[in-house]
């Protein structure tokens, strides 16, 4: 039997073991992808063009990973999954780039049928991720009846309440192999936060998942959330998550509010590629040479800019995109993409 001073000192190695070693979950996106594996379902958080994990994508991207099934209130992440060829089914409640209304890859994939889909509302999917987190099969919702979410997926059954003689949408649980979400800031160990004003459903996509990998715009040291304030800002337990990147401007070029806005110019020429030179040309130009060959591609984020969707082309350009728009509705009566 150990002594009291030789059990206390043998309690204070192993605590600096897990702090020193344990604890270090920082990596890279390709260590992270690495643990991404085909027929996987993985959740992507954020919102449309806001707060998306984008360098973790980029880099799933350049991997060989395919037959994903991919849960997300989609933007370009969808898109370009969807473009690479390495979807096999989408959950999804919308998939837009916001003032690009279609997002142009999912567009095609769901047009050619190349891809399974699984269309819920926004509140199905919360409860599903949620469902997921605490364990439960389902959980039911008066969402949905009534619509023909009902009639046309098949995912959603109607149940009898117990306790009374109505009928509620049994929401089933929506279960994440791997989340992927991106945060302002983190540290070593895993404490994530989230400085935008709206959290979206991060939270939900981390604790629904047996992995959960966070790209971050800034690593810091612990303390930095050690005030009342900062910790506030701190939406899930560090145990959750399993790996930290640090990626600076690592949602480009979706926004992370308050750091950086959408970078509007570059989703213009995302969305033009669907129709110019196609989505290979696009992933050779931005993509295909990782993250160091993207330094002065983000150059349209504009640092600092405080409300979302802060968009970063002149006034100018979004003008003339709205009126091309306009008048590709008057005069040929569909829209253009662009």
């Amino acid at each position: 039997m150990l002594h009291g001073k030789w059990a206390c000192r043998l309690l204070k190695w192993f605590l600096f073991i897990e702090e020193s070693i344990l604890a270090n979950k920082v990596m890279t996106a390709a260590q992270a992808v690495a643990q991404i594996k085909d027929g996987m379902t993985i959740g992507i958080g954020g919102w449309g063009p806001r707060r998306k994990p984008m360098a973790l994508i980029r880099e799933l991207l350049r991997s060989d990973v395919k037959d994903l099934t991919v849960v997300a209130y989609g933007g370009a992440d969808v898109g370009m999954l969807c473009a690479a060829g390495k979807v096999k089914k989408v959950v999804f409640a919308f998939v837009s780039l916001d003032s690009i209304p279609l997002e142009p890859y999912f567009r095609a994939a769901r047009q050619s049928g190349s891809i399974a889909i699984s269309e819920i509302d926004e509140g199905h999917m919360l409860l599903g991720l949620r469902a997921a987190a605490w364990g439960c099969p389902f959980i039911p919702t008066q969402v949905g009846i009534g619509t023909d979410l009902m009639k046309y997926n098949t995912d959603l059954k109607l149940i009898d309440s117990p306790f009374d003689d109505k009928q509620w949408v049994a929401m089933p649980a929506i279960k994440l192999d791997v989340a992927l979400v991106h945060a302002d800031r983190a540290d070593s160990r895993g404490v994530c936060q989230i400085k935008g004003p709206d959290v979206y459903m991060d939270e939900w996509f981390a604790r629904a998942a047996t992995k959960t990998f966070v790209s971050c715009d800034e690593l810091v040291e612990t303390s930095a959330f050690a005030s009342e304030a900062e910790a506030r800002l701190i939406y899930w337990e560090r145990s959750i998550t399993t790996g930290v990147v640090p990626t600076e401007c690592g949602a480009h070029p979706t926004s992370c509010i308050p750091a950086y806005g959408v970078d509007m110019k570059h989703l213009l020429a995302y969305n033009a590629s669907a129709k110019g030179g196609g989505w290979q040309a696009y992933f050779d130009e931005f993509i295909a040479g990782g993250e160091a060959d993207r330094v002065g591609q983000d150059d349209g984020v504009e640092v600092g800019v405080a409300e979302d969707l802060g968009v970063v082309v002149e006034p100018d350009e979004v003008g003339r995109a709205l009126v091309e728009l306009l008048q590709a509705v008057v005069l040929e009566g569909e829209p253009d993409d662009t």
